[in-house]
């Protein structure tokens, strides 16, 4: 396990395998000699393994992306590191008025995609360390991967067995999650596991949004070809998306907005136009970007009428600058 970014749950599976009258083959790089290792850092024992492969290096990618990367092994400080400053636009914007909910101190999950960008923005603003960044499948602290190397973390402060991971978001360790948002209706329902009959899957979701003290839905108000621009103080549609995303009902429930309301989760969802609250009366538009026609960009894109906040606000022009 020395070169691998996390552990995930190999020893627990090895043990129901065996336990279960199954056979335990592992694949490994290469030979070491008798009594040369240190025994804490045996991840998986002999005991539990039937047949050893010794495999070419070809076979070891570290992600699906990067054959290796040293970043992801050791701690480091996380000011030396080089992230790419996100491009101008919707994805930007989103990850620029999202981060503004972290307070300092907070312990924060980002899933995959959309949210990944708050990392390059908290790195742009100077304050990565401030706050503890964590991904479900093991690393604690540093700035998790994105794209086809999601779930690794460069220079992270530790790294744990995915289950104890998930037993600390179970327990309510987690202050704040970032998760994206592909579609969303009238009750706060949240959907990015099923398409026109398509699993794509549940994954963590489900553990890191009904367990995190607040949490942030973050995605395009429409998707197809969207095409923003933010001139002269306002923002503007050069072109719509094809697909609006706020729908009547969701194809499949990922996440509950009825049993967050019974709980008193916080809950916002956040788009490069709009941000809406999940309140007691249900979806409750809440701040518009500045230039944005409320009528013709955001309730006529929408298949329900949400709540209109009587305290209603401009996004800040932070979020754009």
């Amino acid at each position: 396990m020395e070169n691998e970014v996390i552990t995930a749950e190999a020893l627990s599976i090895a043990q129901a395998v065996r336990n279960s009258g199954g056979r335990v083959i592992v694949q490994i790089e290469h030979m070491t000699k008798d009594f040369s290792r240190d025994p804490k850092k045996i991840t998986i024992p002999g005991i539990f393994v039937d047949a050893v492969v010794l495999a070419e290096k070809t076979q070891h990618m570290q992600t699906y992306a990067e054959a290796f990367n040293p970043n992801y092994l050791q701690q480091g400080d996380i000011a030396t590191l080089t992230l790419p400053r996100m491009e101008e636009g919707p994805r930007r914007y989103i990850a620029k008025r999202a981060f503004q909910e972290i307070k300092a101190g907070d312990i924060v999950n980002l899933g995959i995609g959309l949210p990944e960008g708050i990392a390059q923005i908290a790195k742009e603003e100077g304050r990565l360390d401030e706050m503890t960044l964590c991904v479900e499948s093991g690393p604690i602290g540093g700035i998790p991967a994105s794209g086809l190397s999601f779930g690794a973390s460069s220079f992270p402060q530790a790294i744990i067995d995915q289950p104890y991971m998930f037993d600390f978001y179970d327990g309510g360790g987690l202050d704040m999650a970032f998760l994206g948002l592909a579609e969303c209706d009238k009750h706060g329902n949240v959907n990015v596991s099923k398409f026109k009959g398509r699993v794509a899957g549940v994954g963590g979701f489900m553990n890191i949004t009904q367990t995190a003290r607040k949490v942030v839905f973050a995605g395009t108000f429409t998707t197809g070809g969207l095409d923003v621009a933010f001139t002269d103080g306002k923002l503007r549609i050069i072109q719509e998306g094809r697909i609006d995303k706020f729908v009547d009902n969701v194809e499949h429930i990922t996440f509950s907005g009825q049993y967050a309301q019974k709980k008193g989760h916080h809950v916002l969802y956040v788009t490069e136009r709009a941000v809406f609250e999940l309140a007691g009366a249900g979806m409750t538009l809440i701040e518009v970007a500045p230039g944005v026609d409320i009528e013709r960009d955001i309730l006529a894109r929408m298949a329900f009428k949400p709540r209109v906040s009587d305290m209603l606000k401009i996004m800040p022009d932070s979020v754009f600058a």
